[in-house]
């Protein structure tokens, strides 16, 4: 079980596959589950790097508050301890706002996917932020919450799939401390004002049903980056597990566009 270090805190972390690293960031609360379908669509041709931010599933979990930028340093850690030179960052929601940021400050990032996020965090909708988060030992209302995480209609419509999910959430989800400070940091980042630093390309997708941040948010992100392009998809705020395979497609031509760079 390979486990990077920033400070104290003790990140845990597992790859898959070969080839080039894809390094994906989670969204506020959930654990590295999320990821599973892209994983599954990615492993093989690209080595996959999945990590429990601090406070979630096996990493430890320090009292609040959480920054950004000190979650894109745990993703620092991460990287190094794994050896990965250059690294195709994939973040949703918070994650997203960490793969930013990590762009910023750290020079590991050969590209950005950003799904589901926005770089101002007062454009988050809190209480539908809120709204995801539910007690692990409560099956109903892990299944409940995920109304707001997915497009009208798509959990009653896969009952097999979201019973997987909420098995995989009572084991890997963070517990209320850190859902409370991974909300914190999501709603307090504002990278508005430096986006121009930002030259690494950068795909943003986003959920036109999101009800946590507006797809608007995502169209205006896109603008503001300066190698930013934009996709918008029929789904909700998980965009990537609600349609792995448009997801999946996208990153796949952004990775054979750029998939060389500097390995």
């Amino acid at each position: 079980m390979p486990t990077a270090t920033n400070g104290d805190v003790d990140l845990f972390y597992e790859t898959a596959g070969d080839g080039p690293t894809v390094a994906f960031v989670t969204p506020a609360g959930y654990g590295a589950w999320c990821w599973s379908w892209l994983v599954e669509e990615l492993a093989g041709p690209f080595e996959t790097l999945v990590w429990d931010l601090r406070g979630t599933g096996r990493s430890d979990a320090p009292r609040g508050p959480y920054d950004v930028a000190t979650l894109a340093a745990d993703l620092e850690a991460v990287l190094s301890d794994h050896g990965a030179r250059r690294a195709h960052l994939v973040g949703a929601g918070l994650g997203g706002m960490v793969a930013l940021a990590y762009a910023q400050e750290h020079s590991r990032a050969a590209t950005l996917a950003l799904l589901g996020t926005t770089a101002d965090g007062s454009r988050v909708d809190a209480d539908a932020l809120a709204a995801l988060q539910a007690p692990r030992d409560d099956p109903e209302a892990l299944r409940s919450s995920l109304q707001r995480a997915f497009s009208d209609g798509v959990v009653d419509a896969h009952p097999e799939i979201v019973d997987r999910i909420v098995e995989w959430r009572t084991e890997d989800d963070a517990d209320p401390d850190g859902w409370a400070a991974q909300r914190e940091a999501t709603t307090e980042f504002d990278a508005t004002d430096s986006l121009y630093e930002v030259t690494t390309p950068t795909l943003v997708v986003h959920g036109r049903d999101d009800a946590v941040v507006p797809v608007a948010a995502g169209r205006d992100l896109a603008d503001d980056l300066p190698r930013g392009s934009f996709e918008g998809i029929d789904a909700g705020h998980l965009v990537a597990a609600e349609e792995p395979a448009a997801v999946g497609d996208l990153l796949v031509g952004q990775l054979d566009e750029h998939g060389d760079s500097e390995y």
